[in-house]
């Protein structure tokens, strides 16, 4: 057998080795993007962020106002088997087009991002734990969790701020799908992480993924 084989497999197990994914998930409005920030801040270049809400389906064919009554927080409203296909690809040193979610016209964007592979990739969204097959090629799991009042607090400056929704939308949506639908499916995944952290803010938390982190690399 050509020799040339084994020194492919073998640097393709080295780009796998070199690779190690963070899944980062918890309820709305829990500090998930705070410490995802953190880490990126902590490693630079070295991390790469992609976030599980660019893989909305696309709903073209969907009105606009039918598009906003959308169960988002439901695991069938993404398209996560392309995120694992993603994942599996920058682990084999093979860049991707990430897609890009509109949150305005509540529809994925004609645009994406091209992603090259890096030495951390974190992987954020509330729903990140809830597939086994995305769990499994996770190397650490976390889960952020926050007191049900300060959640919705946040998520509603959020939502106001940068995404541009009214207070009513907000409540609506929180009450038919976001509420119901974190009991579900996003808080039993917690059972699911190796660290649970009670704030995006948690500096001993962030002190023990980050020597972690150092650690794999």
């Amino acid at each position: 057998m050509d020799d040339r084989i084994f020194e492919i497999n073998e640097q393709d197990e080295n780009k796998e080795q070199q690779c190690i994914i963070i899944g980062i998930a918890g309820g709305t409005g829990s500090g998930k993007s705070t410490f995802t920030r953190r880490i990126k801040e902590a490693f630079g270049d070295q991390v790469t962020v992609i976030y599980h809400d660019n893989y909305y389906r696309r709903n073209d064919g969907i009105p606009f106002e039918e598009r906003k009554k959308i169960n988002y927080d439901h695991p069938d409203a993404l398209e996560t088997d392309l995120l694992i296909e993603h994942l599996t690809e920058l682990r084999h040193g093979r860049p991707i087009q990430c897609p890009v979610y509109d949150y305005a016209v509540h529809n994925r964007s004609d645009k994406t991002i091209p992603i090259l592979p890096s030495k951390v990739i974190l992987v954020e969204g509330i729903l990140v734990l809830s597939d086994e097959r995305l769990r499994d090629l996770m190397d650490i799991k976390i889960y952020v969790e926050a007191d049900a009042d300060e959640r919705i607090l946040r998520r509603a400056l959020r939502d106001m701020e940068e995404r541009g929704r009214d207070l009513r939308g907000i409540i609506d949506q929180y009450l038919t799908t976001v509420k119901p639908m974190h009991y579900l499916y996003v808080e039993p995944t917690k059972a699911k992480a190796d660290i649970v952290i009670n704030s995006g803010r948690n500096k001993v938390a962030f002190d023990i993924v980050k020597a972690r982190i150092m650690q794999l690399l």
